[in-house]
């Protein structure tokens, strides 16, 4: 039996709390040797018990993927103790996604298509090293710093998975966050790159009204999950008046049921709506081309719809064994309960849980 590695001297000196969720705390620390600032993923064992391989499998993911694609976030290091694991990653200070939105003074179209293709390019980069994120959404969204929107970057990799290339529709657990799910994950008919590109849509969607597209009219989840299986949303045209046909058509084109429907991630970056924004020779005061702040309307939706609560609400779903007594044949209400059977609940540890807590070095895993 191989023995243990040896508690070490602790590297990090860890700060005030950045984020906290189900199993995790995200803190500010400070790398004692050089002084550079990192933030670091505290995850409980004892919460995690018996969900090992997510954070196993986001230390292979960002292993392969740390320091290729300037938006997608960086593994500097990783260890352990016996109580907690620890992922040392960039140092995000700009916030999430809809607080950063909420935070500024306006927000355009404009302002959605360039995060939207930020997030294109960053998945692209995903997809072409044959790594699927499954869980895109605002939360997984943050910014490194307040000055410019083009500092986001992806995180959470723990439900992403690293496929072969010809199995790509061979992922089968249901995971990911319910107002976000692509139909083939909920109905578990087995689902591939084109998730993500779902959740994209539905990210867009979100930005540009400040609600998701199929809510709208939902009086329960079941009636959200029903809408997710049929691809049923619309475009009110009190919300969406001052957005441009070229955005409606590009969400359209993305929230399809039929996922081999959907565009791809590169077909998705040659649309149109991706190059209205930034065409020199484009006349801004037509009216093809919106120049409306959209801040003010999607703020006050964000506040209706309890964004805060939202976020609490909208935990990561992990499908378990218990959860097979659904089936693709499944109806949305009993989709729906077997959901929510296994949201995880909010985990808020006490940071003296966490400080002064000597790292334990975690070998490289071959």
């Amino acid at each position: 039996m191989a023995s243990a590695p040896s508690l070490a001297p602790c590297e990090y000196k860890t700060g005030r709390t950045l984020g906290q969720g189900s199993y995790a705390v995200v803190k500010e620390a400070v790398k004692i040797s050089t002084g550079e600032k990192f933030a670091v993923k505290v995850i409980s064992k004892k919460l995690m018990h018996g969900r090992e391989h997510m954070i196993l499998n986001e230390i292979d993911v960002l292993k392969k993927l740390s320091k290729g694609h300037p938006n997608i976030v960086t593994l500097w290091d990783y260890f352990e103790t016996p109580n907690n694991l620890y992922l040392v990653i960039d140092l995000c200070t700009g916030g999430e996604l809809f607080d950063r939105i909420c935070d500024k003074g306006s927000f355009y179209e404009g302002d959605a298509a360039d995060i939207i293709r930020i997030v294109l390019d960053a998945v692209g980069y995903l997809h072409d090293h044959q790594i699927v994120h499954r869980d895109i959404k605002p939360e997984n969204l943050l910014f490194k710093t307040k000055e410019s929107l083009k500092d986001l970057v992806i995180a959470d990799f723990g439900l992403s998975r690293i496929v072969d290339e010809d199995k790509f529709e061979g992922l089968m657990t249901t995971c990911g966050t319910p107002g976000y799910m692509a139909p083939e994950v909920i109905e578990k008919k087995g689902h591939g790159k084109a998730v993500d590109l779902w959740s994209i849509g539905v990210l867009t969607y979100f930005l540009l009204c400040g609600y998701t597209p199929f809510d709208y009219d939902a009086a329960t989840q079941a009636d959200e999950i029903s809408n997710i299986l049929h691809g049923r949303f619309s475009f009110a045209p009190e919300y969406w008046g001052d957005v441009s046909d070229l955005a409606k058509d590009f969400i359209s084109k993305l929230l399809r049921v039929d996922p081999h429907d959907r565009m791809t991630v590169h077909q998705a970056l040659a649309h149109p709506w991706m190059r209205m924004f930034d065409n020199p020779s484009m006349d801004v005061d037509s009216p093809a081309t919106p120049i409306i702040d959209l801040l003010p309307q999607v703020r006050n939706r964000l506040k209706l719809k309890g964004i805060r609560g939202f976020r609490v609400a909208a935990e990561t779903v992990i499908a378990t064994n218990k959860f097979k007594h659904t089936s693709p044949q499944s109806s949305a209400a009993d989709l729906a309960n077997g959901i929510n059977a296994f949201n995880i609940q909010e985990y808020r540890p006490k940071s003296e849980d966490h400080n002064g807590d000597n790292l334990m070095v975690l070998p490289p895993r071959r």
